[in-house]
């Protein structure tokens, strides 16, 4: 399925203040350099709080983890999680039209919320608090048919009942979610043959309905407001506010990665530019090393597009040309030593430069190569 950006996109995003503390917080679970591993989770709370995910937002999520804008594209357009047009102002409906459902009567579901909401899938409804699609299986084949409603399975539907739920929903309700002829759970719909006693004193929906119902948490979407923010993985007494793992983190067969990232076992050998079977020295210091010649301003022909070595992005793009680095063969002309230099003073993303070895790369382009070729 050929999925594309919306034709119309707002001029700007920006997280709430709520959301980007928590955006903020989910990257310090990574090392530096390996910021973009919080991708999916950063443009799913994007989507979160706007119902859909514009094109603003997938770049903004893209300069906060130093990602070039087509690699964060590119995540957002291959899972169909993420909702490229926008979506109704109180819940976007999916309908299961698997086998299962499928066989149960998703058609009819289907041809409700094309006359509820609209004739096709991911338009608007005329009052604008809906949209609507088929998707493949959610998993709750036992209570087919059934519709994922914001959060929610809403399972066991009729034509009837659906209808319902979806007027319940316009007028500002929240109709239970679960299975909606009776059942607990997925038992058998004609109820239960053994244990019998189970349904005694027990309230009507299982512990995901009762915690739904408890916390308001059903079409809402999340706002960053839920609970208090935690960051476990973070030393809180860390006056910066930088992250501090609470072990240091070690791989099998005692080769432990150094404060980078990476591995010791695959630290460049100086000069080569590949992977290295040694460590270095332990008392290397990575914060030795000589600072490489500098430019004040980019020559004549203007700055090269750094973002063409693999691991530099906008921001870090920014960066180097503000040390002075504004030109592959700049970059290609670095030492050992130099690299030392460079990986302890980028601010937020010490050790990139080797990680990603820009020499080799730079060294390429400087002879107008493909690195990656």
């Amino acid at each position: 399925m050929l999925r594309r950006l919306h034709d119309e996109q707002p001029d700007s995003f920006a997280f709430t203040p709520a959301n980007r503390e928590w955006a903020e917080a989910q990257i310090t679970k990574y090392p530096d350099g390996r910021q973009a591993s919080a991708v999916i989770a950063l443009l799913w709370r994007a989507q979160e709080q706007e119902g859909w995910l514009t094109r603003p937002a997938i770049e903004h999520v893209a300069e906060m983890l130093d990602m070039p804008y087509m690699r964060a594209l590119e995540v957002a357009t291959f899972y169909f999680m993420f909702q490229l047009q926008p979506t109704g102002s109180v819940a976007h409906v999916q309908v299961c039209g698997t086998t299962s459902c499928m066989i149960c009567g998703a058609e009819d579901l289907m041809e409700v919320c094309k006359d509820k909401i609209a004739a096709k899938p991911f338009t608007l409804s005329e009052d604008g608090k809906f949209t609507w699609e088929e998707v493949e299986c959610l998993g709750a084949c036992a209570n087919a048919p059934m519709a994922q409603i914001g959060k929610d399975y809403y399972e066991d539907l009729t034509t009837e009942r659906f209808a319902e739920i979806l007027d319940e929903l316009a007028a500002g309700r929240v109709p239970t979610p679960g299975p909606q002829q009776g059942r607990y759970s997925s038992e058998p719909a004609g109820g239960l043959t053994s244990l019998t006693g189970f349904d005694e004193g027990r309230e009507r929906g299982n512990a995901s309905v009762a915690l739904a119902r408890e916390i308001g948490d059903t079409v809402k979407r999340i706002d960053g407001t839920e609970v208090p923010l935690r960051t476990p993985w973070r030393d809180m007494s860390d006056k910066k506010g930088d992250a501090v793992p609470q072990q240091g983190p070690e791989l099998a067969g005692d080769r432990p990665v150094d404060e980078t990232g990476v591995e010791k076992q695959t630290a460049p050998v100086e000069g080569s530019g590949k992977p290295s079977s040694f460590a270095p020295a332990e008392d290397a210091d990575p914060a030795e090393g000589k600072k490489p010649e500098t430019f004040d301003a980019p020559r004549e022909g203007g700055a090269d597009d750094l973002k063409r070595i693999k691991g530099i992005g906008p921001k870090l793009e920014e960066q180097c040309n503000s040390m002075g680095f504004y030109h592959f063969d700049q970059i290609a002309a670095w030492t050992q030593e130099e690299v030392a230099w460079v990986d302890a003073n980028l601010e937020g993303f010490k050790g990139r430069v080797t990680r990603d070895d820009w020499v080799a790369q730079a060294r390429a382009l400087a002879d107008g190569k493909d690195p990656n070729s």
